[in-house]
């Protein structure tokens, strides 16, 4: 028998009505792959949208007064605990006029972040670990911005990831990565309600799935400031001392963004215009995360390594990535050094840029964290 499809519940609602449309098999592209979705006609009280989650109250913060439209796949666990993906849930706000228009929508998805069996160029990582996240606090493994939003389920609820992949996350995706583009006071809304939102909906995953226990969402005022864009010093590179800017790219890499410590990752993004950087930084020191880049720590290059009498790893380096995870005390750590796209140096010369802040980068991260000593060896010819 034909496994069956998931189950979309699709849900109109607005602060005085809830409606309940029904419409027969649809195709949905959603994420990398085309996902089989079906409807079912619900009671006129059915349960709140993403796994009974978001009530009208929660609704109205993260979208205000509007209406919306709210999609949610059943959930689904592998009991092997090697399941990708789990479930998703979308909902959208349209601003009502003459012409309804949708002003915003919000994705959400449970799933395993890609590392050593998917290709995805760190997608994942390149928005759901930058610079603008701060940690979402105390007890709270997960962080967010204004825009993205992320929490791990506990290891006890989904299984322990094995060596090669990365914990079970809920994330949520609202409109583009980066910076949002509002006054400050909107982004910390926006951000303060994606905070109450990702507590929320992970709560409400760890019921559907059967798991005990639940988060307690921060309050506003405890998340750290904003992260926003600054001069940076060609000697102290991302706040780094010693970590130098070779003077052909001093220019072109002259703003930059420093993410919070104490999270699940520090990122640095520098650049001579923004969003986004060109050049980014980044170190992952949650275990349950750190092997999001062990493909291209793997496979993306010529092979690095390290002098003796610091902690075991392994890496390679090439002309736009360099990647290096190292076996420190509290588990794996990732640095990461590349290009997120061309960065100019002038009169067309310089040295190879990742070569040239890799090592620095790693040993005083490393140093940081109270992993080390660190000391890569560079190839003298990159493949």
């Amino acid at each position: 028998m034909a496994p069956r499809p998931p189950l979309l519940k699709r849900l109109v609602r607005s602060r005085v009505a809830r409606a309940v449309s029904a419409a027969g098999l649809v195709g949905v592209l959603l994420g990398a792959g085309t996902v089989a979705w079906s409807t079912d006609t619900l009671p006129l009280l059915s349960p709140d949208p993403c796994w009974d989650t978001f009530d009208d109250a929660l609704a109205t913060r993260v979208f205000g007064d509007r209406k919306t439209v709210a999609e949610t796949q059943r959930l689904q666990m592998d009991p092997r605990g090697r399941a990708a993906s789990y479930g998703q849930c979308r909902i959208t706000g349209y601003q009502e006029g003459k012409k309804e228009r949708a002003v915003r929508q919000l994705t959400v998805r449970v799933h395993r972040p890609a590392g050593y069996g998917e290709r995805i160029n760190g997608v994942w990582p390149s928005e759901f670990l930058e610079a603008d996240m701060v940690p979402l606090g105390a007890g709270l493994p997960g962080m967010v911005s204004p825009t993205r939003a992320w929490l791990a389920l506990p290891e006890s609820c989904t299984g322990q990831p094995d060596i090669l992949s990365n914990s079970t996350v809920v994330d949520l995706a609202m409109g583009d990565a980066g910076d949002s583009g509002m006054a400050p006071e909107y982004d910390r809304k926006d951000r303060a309600a994606l905070s109450e939102a990702v507590v929320a909906v992970t709560n409400g995953v760890l019921r559907e799935l059967g798991c005990s226990g639940a988060y307690s969402a921060p309050a506003p005022d405890e998340l750290a400031a904003l992260v926003g864009w600054q001069d940076a010093k060609p000697d102290a590179l991302c706040g780094i001392e010693g970590l130098t800017v070779p003077a052909a790219y001093s220019h072109a890499l002259r703003r930059e963004r420093v993410g919070e410590g104490g999270g699940a990752a520090r990122t640095c993004e520098a650049g001579g215009t923004y969003p986004p950087g060109d050049l980014r930084l980044m170190t992952v020191v949650d275990p349950g995360l750190a092997r999001i880049h062990v493909r291209d720590a793997t496979f993306g290059g010529t092979r690095l390594s390290a002098a003796k009498g610091g902690p075991s790893g392994f890496g390679t380096v090439d002309v736009t990535r360099g990647v290096y995870v190292a076996q420190c005390q509290t588990g794996d750590v990732t640095f990461l050094v590349e290009k997120v796209k061309s960065v100019s140096s002038e009169k067309g010369k310089g040295p190879n840029l990742i070569r040239a802040l890799l090592p620095k980068y790693v040993e005083a991260e490393a140093e940081r964290i109270g992993c080390g000593p660190i000391r890569l060896k560079l190839p003298e010819v990159l493949e």
